[in-house]
């Protein structure tokens, strides 16, 4: 029964609980009382399946992210310089949303 993390997580709670069932290990004891959130990381323990390959998008451009983070930069820098706080404001917000999706995506 190989599966993916992928496939695992579509399924509901009662299929989840009715996979480890079949199971004899004590990461999934108790799986009758878990919730989806639980259950789900005990099941990929116990069935060896990497969970951090959900976090691979497809398309991602690290390259192209880190490029324009090192322009907001320069721009951040001559926004601070020339007391533009709406610039400033604007280019801090965009490199603060740019840095989250490089850490999600980092594995």
């Amino acid at each position: 029964m190989t599966m993916t993390y992928a496939e695992l997580h579509k399924k509901t709670v009662a299929e989840l609980r009715e996979i480890a069932k079949g199971l004899n290990q004590e990461v999934v004891q108790g799986y009758t009382q878990m919730n989806k959130e639980h259950l789900l990381p005990a099941l990929c323990t116990a069935l060896g399946i990497d969970m951090h390959a959900h976090h691979v998008e497809a398309g991602f451009d690290k390259q192209g992210i880190k490029s324009r983070m090192r322009k907001l930069r320069a721009e951040r820098d001559a926004a601070l310089e020339a007391h533009d706080s709406v610039r400033l404001s604007q280019v801090r917000r965009e490199l603060h949303v740019l840095n989250h999706r490089l850490r999600a995506h980092m594995i």
